[in-house]
């Protein structure tokens, strides 16, 4: 998987004290590994909330982008205004009929959330990294902003996992609970 090869040469670079990828273009492309992944995830997925919560972290991974080119361009960014975590809450909210019904889920499915979840960690080992040797202290908030919102992705591929897993086991979140009531 490219998104794995592009965090072993970035580590491979740093290593080597240097080379021409720097954690910027780096995050750059692996936020757009993430948005084709998971576009192509939503696009498989017959499940209409899996689709929606695919959809969802697509565009915390353009917003993503966008601030990284920000960054780059000296500018300042602006964490979103919500988080995944409240993204998700308001598409199950919106769909809590649906949800609480027993979906069967595909291998397709369950292995994409896998897939997900391994990326998501990666990402934040990668983002830990980069904001402990970021170049000056606006790369190191949007790294720092970024690991915030790839730990809450990880935890709703996590949770989402458990839930098609099992639903009678699903995890709900005590203090973040995505479905209320």
């Amino acid at each position: 998987m490219l998104h794995h090869t592009l965090i072993t040469e970035m580590a491979d670079c740093s290593s080597q004290g240097g080379g021409t990828m720097n954690a910027m273009e780096m995050a750059m492309k692996m936020e757009q590994e993430a948005v084709d992944f998971y576009t192509t995830c939503a696009g498989k997925t017959n499940n209409p909330i899996g689709k929606k919560m695919f959809l969802s972290i697509v565009e915390d991974e353009k917003y993503h982008l966008a601030c990284a080119a920000k960054v780059v361009q000296g500018q300042e960014f602006k964490p979103a205004e919500t988080t995944p975590l409240q993204d998700m809450k308001a598409i199950f909210d919106q769909n809590k009929e649906a949800m609480l019904q027993r979906v069967s889920s595909t291998t397709d499915e369950l292995d994409a959330l896998e897939t997900g979840m391994k990326m998501e960690k990666e990402t934040v080992a990668f983002y830990q990294k980069a904001a402990a040797q970021a170049a000056n202290a606006e790369e190191k908030a949007f790294f720092e902003c970024l690991i915030k919102d790839e730990e809450e992705h990880f935890a709703i591929f996590q949770n989402t996992h458990s839930f098609l897993s099992d639903t009678g086991n699903w995890f709900m979140w005590d203090e973040h609970s995505i479905v209320e009531g």
